[in-house]
């Protein structure tokens, strides 16, 4: 029990003296999810408000419950597809980008781009089925209407954000299979968590671990925030 206090004890030193270890894995962690879920979302957002405009369109049977499925896509699964692709026999072998921080990023994408496709094109189409119409009766082109519904789902479109966010923040299956958890390289905070942690290193785990919750409280209290702003409008 005393060990436990002490651990306990030592993260929070570690989390209020500005420890250069932790504070590496943070920012490393930071830029990784931030270039990951940034690229997501551009390359979701669009596509999942196109998807929600067409409603039933030839092939949409098979889309859209590929994307949901993806949705629900196992990270270490996404890891050894990406790790296939960067290994020395795969496709994109000459980038050498295996156990590099822009193959951790890669994997993220692909893991966040479903969710925000997915949980955006439920947004769009839970608007008034009227609206579409009425911007098309106003000369608006498909690029404008899916614009003017991702506006008018700003909700949905922040909860596809957060959900994207805590997705890849938390997962440790596709980083370490992709990054190698080098470090000063690949070090991310649930990667050193899971080192630490079998080093019997629980201090700084703790610390990490601490940082990782409070990271998701603050995704999810903006989230929470923006429901009431909604509400009370």
């Amino acid at each position: 029990m005393q060990t436990l206090i002490d651990a306990f004890f030592n993260a929070f030193q570690l989390l209020t003296s500005g420890d250069p270890v932790l504070l590496e894995i943070v920012g490393l962690t930071l830029r990784v999810t931030g270039t990951a879920l940034l690229l997501a979302l551009l390359l979701g957002l669009p596509i999942g408000a196109l998807l929600g405009l067409m409603g039933r369109f030839p092939g949409g049977g098979c889309i859209i419950p590929l994307i949901y499925t993806g949705m629900g896509l196992p990270p270490v699964v996404v890891g050894l597809l990406v790790y296939l692709l960067l290994s020395n026999q795969g496709p994109l072998g000459e980038l050498r980008w295996l156990f590099t921080p822009p193959a951790m990023v890669m994997a993220q994408t692909i893991i966040a781009w479903p969710l925000v496709v997915g949980l955006t094109l439920t947004a769009v189409q839970s608007h008034d089925p009227l609206l579409p119409l009425q911007l098309r009766a106003l000369g608006a082109t498909r690029w404008q209407m899916a614009r003017t519904m991702l506006r008018e789902s700003k909700l949905g479109v922040f909860a596809a954000v957060v959900a994207a966010f805590g997705s890849i923040i938390s997962e440790v299956g596709a980083v370490i299979l992709v990054g190698g958890n080098i470090a000063g390289k690949t070090r991310v905070l649930t990667t050193a968590i899971v080192l630490e942690t079998r080093k019997g290193e629980f201090a700084l785990a703790i610390a990490l671990g601490l940082i990782l919750l409070l990271l998701s409280l603050l995704a999810n209290v903006a989230l929470y925030r923006l429901q009431q702003r909604g509400a009370n409008r």
